[in-house]
């Protein structure tokens, strides 16, 4: 049996809902007993194929299974995949498992197809209201932290005066709008946390490096605790829950223990009312400590919110 025709009959059982076995044998120019023998190797595979019986020489569709077999695309359809997760990369929450998901595809897609993602690209508006970041860029950055690649970059500091840098990249965070890397600083011999909109990359395809353990181990939560301090606008809030139960809410800013049953959240943002939005999906009863002007701008809001549910 050729590999060619399985993953044939595996790309025909993909394209329609169900199949008889005459049209199969027709399609790959087989008898339905040869059929038959395939199906069976794609189940030893773990593909979900699904007979019923017939004069035909019965039907076959490809059922759900416990785990997501891998999918065969034309080219059409894998030109929609990637221009979706490049649309999908700037959505917040979702956007690392988007770029993660987009490596894997462009890694395999022929250069033809690459051209046709990028002239698709060209006419795509980002749904996002952060700094626009290059794809490109994204999975340049995405590769090596896949490969465990060192990366040389020009960085824009606050003051907007750039320095060169070598890090050895390890995770891509989404935090407030924008793309953050968390990487090891060579030089300085130190973890640190660079937005991506200020960086030009330099050279991707650096020395291998063993990673090294992130502090606390959670690249979203690093990300916060150190971009909080550097928002304008900052609040802290009580929690009614204790901190191991807090873990949903990391991503937002620092957490410190208060008690048993208690603990504390900073959060920053621009605005105090971008404070507000993001306290707003927190599923738990808390308390302001500070500052008042935190206090007030929920009040604010309580209001707007009330007036819009008499409406």
């Amino acid at each position: 049996m050729s590999s060619a025709r399985l993953l044939k009959l595996l790309g025909l059982l993909q394209s329609r809902r169900e199949w008889s076995g005459a049209e199969l044998a027709e399609r790959l120019g087989v008898t339905t007993r040869t059929v038959r023998r395939d199906v069976g190797k794609l189940r030893l595979l773990d593909y979900p194929v699904h007979a019923s019986m017939g004069t035909s020489g019965g039907g076959y569709r490809l059922g759900p299974g416990a785990a997501l077999p891998p999918l065969l695309l034309d080219d059409d359809e894998a030109v929609a995949v990637a221009v979706g997760l490049r649309t999908a990369s700037g959505i917040e929450n979702i956007g690392e498992t988007a770029v993660r998901a987009l490596l894997k595809v462009e890694q395999v897609l022929p250069s033809a197809l690459r051209h046709r993602v990028a002239a698709l690209e060209i006419a795509t508006v980002p749904h996002t209201s952060g700094p626009v970041v290059e794809v490109g860029l994204l999975t340049a950055v995405g590769s090596a932290c896949r490969d465990r690649r060192r990366i040389r970059f020009a960085y824009a500091g606050h003051s907007g005066e750039e320095s060169l840098r070598e890090a050895e990249p390890h995770r891509l965070v989404t935090w407030g709008r924008r793309w953050y890397l968390v990487a090891w600083d060579v030089l300085r011999e130190d973890w640190r946390t660079f937005r991506l909109d200020r960086m030009n990359l330099r050279t991707t395809f650096g020395a291998r490096f063993t990673p090294r353990e992130i502090p606390g181990g959670d690249a979203g939560a690093f990300v916060a605790a150190r971009v909080a301090d550097r928002w304008p606008v900052q609040g802290v809030v009580r929690l009614s829950v204790p901190a191991s139960e807090a873990d949903e809410w990391r991503s937002y800013g620092e957490v410190v223990t208060v008690d048993e049953t208690s603990c504390h959240v900073r959060v920053g943002g621009e605005t105090m009312d971008d404070v507000v939005f993001m306290l707003a999906s927190i599923t738990v009863e808390f308390e302001v400590v500070s500052p008042p002007a935190l206090a007030a701008a929920l009040v604010r809001a309580a209001d707007r919110f009330r007036r819009a549910a008499e409406l």
